[in-house]
């Protein structure tokens, strides 16, 4: 699955996947940069909690994107693939200014919207400029190939991931969440293996990656992403490993980004916050550099 066509008179929406675990309280930094991407005052956010078998989690994020001032909220009730064939639900996703997909169970969310009319919605909404933003279940079903599952506190080894299909809003990434908190290092590694044009993103919680569409994304949160890019490796052991075998993987590169930091993930490189990048500039797209080559702001 590829993401859904882009009309060239419109960028693509941010995709913005999230950790998991973040701050619904104090500043709540990456909920108030959403609502921003998505109109402010004039936002209309559909939230969607399918994931979630909490009866509060559709209420709750609700009043928070309403306090951090949002025009309008509305969440989803889809529980079962019947309620995706909903024609309402289809004229509040066709209008909404901003997608957010909660936590909880990735492979009920898929399961349940996975090609539905609400998924298409979901798709060609981004396609045509709408932000999405997901966090934990909700981050990891962006991509084309889904992070279903797997082993934590483990290194690489044969057996320890399993994926499932996404939803496929970008295919260029494979995202897991919780990272650091639950040492899945391990098994992005494992993903990455599999095939190596996917570049990983390992999303601490309290943390997101704001993916442009110029496929350049800021890390915003108080934790950290970590890039795992395999594109040049120079052996795998992979498709000869027994089932749990451990593996030998040459000539990964990985990244670790704080806030402020940025991800090229057309021309695979990292970039420093923006004060720290006097003599360091984003590429453009013919793959020079220069003074003002590339470089992404948040609007």
């Amino acid at each position: 699955m590829c993401p859904a066509p882009v009309d060239e008179s419109t960028p693509r929406g941010f995709i913005i996947p999230i950790g998991g675990g973040e701050d619904r309280v104090k500043e709540m930094q990456i909920h108030r940069r959403f609502v921003e991407l998505s109109g402010g005052a004039d936002a209309d956010i559909v939230v969607i909690p399918t994931a979630s078998m909490l009866e509060e989690t559709g209420p709750d994020y609700n009043r928070i994107f309403s306090e951090l001032g949002a025009g309008r909220v509305e969440f989803l009730p889809i529980s079962r693939r019947a309620d995706c064939d909903n024609p309402d639900f289809a004229g509040m996703l066709d209008r909404a200014t901003g997608i957010f997909m909660t936590g909880g169970n990735q492979l009920r969310l898929s399961a349940i919207l996975g090609g539905t009319l609400v998924a298409q919605k979901i798709r060609r909404r981004n396609a045509a400029g709408v932000p999405v933003a997901g966090t934990s279940a909700g981050a990891s079903i962006m991509s084309e190939h889904m992070v279903a599952g797997g082993s934590s506190n483990a290194g690489p080894a044969e057996g320890n991931i399993t994926l499932a299909p996404g939803m496929g809003l970008t295919n260029a990434v494979i995202i897991d969440q919780h990272f650091t908190q639950r040492n899945r290092l391990g098994r992005l590694l494992t993903a990455s293996s599999f095939n190596p044009f996917l570049i990983g993103l390992g999303i601490d919680e309290d943390t997101a990656a704001f993916i442009g569409p110029d496929n350049v994304f800021e890390v915003v949160g108080s934790g950290t992403v970590t890039v795992v890019d395999a594109s040049h490796l120079t052996h795998s052991s992979m498709w000869e490993a027994r089932r749990g075998q451990a593996l030998s993987l040459l000539g990964l590169r990985l990244d670790v980004l704080g806030e402020g930091c940025r991800y090229d993930l057309t021309a695979r490189q990292a970039f420093p916050p923006d004060e720290h990048l006097a003599f360091c500039t984003l590429p453009d797209r013919s793959g020079n550099s220069g003074a003002t080559g590339g470089k992404t702001q948040l609007q």
